[in-house]
């Protein structure tokens, strides 16, 4: 199962939860600062990159391939109204799209993404649900990993594994 935290610096410290995750193993760390000056995001990304340095751990910067490329790191994630992903493909080693729909998902396969967030699976303070049905879907119709995310807890992670999720992603379910 691949496991995705994501940055939310107004919840909690993101370098102890990075360094905390780069311990327990976590895949992919997508660093999601939106409204961060640049400069002030380079430098977290940078820690994080320091964090992960010899590990399995890879980080993602949201939406930022500037970032991506004054940094160093592997990968970049794109907003469902981010650059489009076949634009970007060849700039970066991994590359992650968020998704809200089959189409987007086949559009984001078809770019040579490397795997798709879904969601909000489950309802968070900020989002409605889409639900399991529509993740089976997606799950189903492309060959690339989906990642799950959207009010996933330790208690209804199978749910969406037994949908036919790669992963999970989340802020609070790393952050707590």
């Amino acid at each position: 199962m691949i496991r995705c935290y994501v940055t939310d610096r107004r919840r909690a410290d993101v370098i102890a939860c990075a360094a905390r995750a780069v311990r327990e193993g976590i895949e992919l760390i997508q660093v999601r600062e939106k409204g961060l000056p640049a400069r002030e995001l380079l430098d977290l990304v940078c820690k994080i990159r320091d964090l992960a340095a010899g590990t399995s751990t890879r980080v993602l910067v949201n939406d930022r391939l500037d970032i991506v490329l004054a940094a160093g790191v592997e990968g970049l994630h794109l907003p469902g109204s981010g650059l489009p992903a076949s634009l970007v493909r060849r700039m970066v080693k991994l590359l992650g799209v968020s998704t809200h729909s089959l189409p987007q998902a086949l559009e984001a396969e078809k770019a040579q993404a490397d795997f798709i967030l879904f969601g909000p699976i489950f309802d968070t303070p900020e989002k409605t649900a889409v639900g399991i049905e529509p993740l089976k879907e997606i799950a189903s119709a492309v060959h690339i990993p989906v990642l799950a995310i959207g009010g996933i807890t330790f208690e209804n992670q199978a749910q969406v594994i037994a949908a036919g999720a790669a992963g999970i992603a989340g802020i609070r379910l790393f952050q707590s």
